[in-house]
């Protein structure tokens, strides 16, 4: 594998690779340099049109209602739940390496942090493989769906969106659900599993604060109103469509003010 210290141009090569190791591998390499302060954040040519993302070519996309609901008594059903959680998450790594590529001409810090997002991402996907592997099974082997993606190509074309759609309100509905999958794994057994999920959250909390700041610092850069234009985008985007439960001490932790939660309380429903 060719080494590159840029972060744009690791940033395409994992992007537009369709081999899931190469994606790991360099975002492994990204983290070494980003800890030995020799990772180059110049700015390269302008980022590839989102279509030339690309993912690992074993998965079986199907659409969200075609896939199967399995109970967690089983070990088939606790390997569909971590085969699902594994998609979300290394989602995550290819739409924070996204957001990282995509949007130019913001203060490095903005990159370190979402690159340092990646990384996590990668480390909380790698655990739930390995413990997917010791169930029987590997990543791949169920079908999987794009909504998550989706909304990344929804996006691609405006950075406010993006901070309010993908963290802010897609990962954001990980604080509320993983909670209670916690609770399920435990009651039936599966500590080991319960364990991974719940460092996934304690981390996830800090990647939903790190979209509320860069959110909330955007929209004060564009002389925007953060609380007004993140529910706009909400309902311009995704129909104003908020499921129950909203977990608001933890969403408070990472940055939603009380009328946000006061209004997705309100606008919520159980679905």
């Amino acid at each position: 594998m060719q080494i590159m210290n840029n972060i744009f141009q690791l940033a395409e090569a994992c992007l537009t690779s369709p081999d899931l190791t190469v994606k790991l591998d360099l975002t492994q390499q990204a983290r070494k340099l980003l800890e030995n302060r020799t990772l180059d954040f110049s700015e390269s040519s302008p980022p590839l049109p989102i279509h030339h993302v690309h993912f690992p070519q074993q998965l079986r996309w199907v659409e969200p209602k075609d896939l199967r609901q399995r109970k967690l008594s089983s070990l088939e059903g606790r390997v569909a739940l971590l085969h699902a959680v594994a998609h979300i998450e290394f989602n995550a790594i290819v739409l924070h390496w996204d957001g990282v590529y995509r949007f130019r001409g913001l203060p490095q810090a903005y990159y370190r942090d979402w690159l340092t997002v990646a990384i996590e991402e990668m480390t909380h996907f790698c655990l739930l493989r390995h413990r997917l592997n010791e169930l029987g099974a590997e990543y791949g082997d169920l079908p999987v769906h794009n909504g998550l993606w989706q909304i990344a190509e929804d996006t691609a074309g405006d950075i406010l969106a993006r901070m309010a759609l993908v963290p802010r309100f897609m990962e954001a509905r990980g604080l509320d659900v993983t909670p209670a999958m916690i609770d399920k794994l435990a009651q039936v057994g599966d500590k080991k599993s319960a364990g991974i999920l719940k460092t996934i959250l304690a981390d996830e909390v800090g990647h939903v604060a790190k979209g509320s700041y860069w959110f909330q610092t955007l929209c004060r850069m564009k002389d925007q109103n953060p609380e007004v234009l993140y529910f706009q985008l909400i309902e311009n985007h995704l129909g104003g469509k908020v499921r129950r439960p909203i977990n608001q001490k933890l969403r408070s932790r990472a940055g939603f003010s009380n009328e946000e939660l006061r209004r997705l309380m309100a606008m919520s429903s159980i679905l």
